[in-house]
Formats: structure tokens, sequence, C-alpha cells
């Protein structure tokens, strides 16, 4: 059974509450449940986690080399500008993809760009919270093919 790890980074937590005409009006604990299941469906296990500081989501990354078989990140605003971030994504082995709930390249200029999105092993956009499936189903697939 493949074992993912869903990090989701800062202000996702309030989902269901923030801007809920770009994000939805689903909470975070409604969507991890869904995407549990979801995961369980596919057999695959799902461990979720959400931080609001790089620090604590840099670690988890560190962390689940020869953990996890794969990792789905919406590292939220630090997408944009967290090299450190990029960085701990480059030093481990293990496919991630990179989830935005919002297509970022249709928003403020300022989130077009993703200094993640070099070193994953795929980006999802625009798909609401359907990416975060996309990406389960993803990452089942590049562990079927032994892919990163």
């Amino acid at each position: 059974m493949a074992h993912l790890l869903l990090i989701n980074g800062p202000n996702l937590n309030l989902l269901g509450k923030r801007e809920p005409h770009i994000y939805g009006s689903t909470t975070l604990d409604s969507l991890e449940q869904e995407l549990i299941s979801f995961a369980n469906e596919h057999g695959a296990a799902l461990t979720c986690f959400q931080s609001n500081h790089e620090g604590a989501i840099i670690d988890r990354i560190h962390e689940a080399e020869g953990k996890y078989d794969g990792i789905i990140l919406n590292a939220g605003a630090f997408t944009h500008y967290s090299y450190a971030i990029r960085d701990a994504i480059a030093s481990i082995s293990i496919p991630v993809v990179e989830v935005h709930i919002s297509n970022i390249h249709a928003r403020e200029p300022f989130r077009h760009q993703s200094v993640i999105a070099p070193v994953v092993a795929g980006q999802i956009v625009g798909f609401g919270l359907a990416g975060y499936r996309l990406a389960i189903l993803a990452l089942l697939e590049i562990k079927g093919r032994g892919d990163k």
C-alpha cells in the first residue's frame, strides 16, 4: 500500500472561511477526511499536515524521505518565494506534486511564479479541491511506473 503525505501551507487552515469565492466553502478538516477516504479507495494511506510556519513544512518534507511514497504540497504563499522549501524538495528522492486550488496563473502577477515548480514532479492548478484528488492519482501512477 502506498503511503502519501499531504502538506497544506499558510492560511489553508482557514479553508471554508477565507475568500470562499476563490477557495470554496469546504473546511480543511472536511477536505482531509474526504481525501483520506479517496486515497483508501485507491489503495493508499494518506497522512495530512498543515502549518503556517515555513520551518515546520521543511521539517515534514525532510522527515518524509523513506517514510512516504509521495507528497502532495499546497505551499500557499510560500510557493512564490520560499527557496528554502524549494531546496527541501530538491533534497529528497520521493516525488512531490504541487497543488493550488485556484489558477495561480490567472490571478495577481505575484502569484504567477512558482519557485518550487522546477523541482516537483508536476503542478496541478485551478481545478478547485479536485486538484488534490488528481494529485493522489498522479502519485499512484508515478509509483506504479517507478518514476520520480
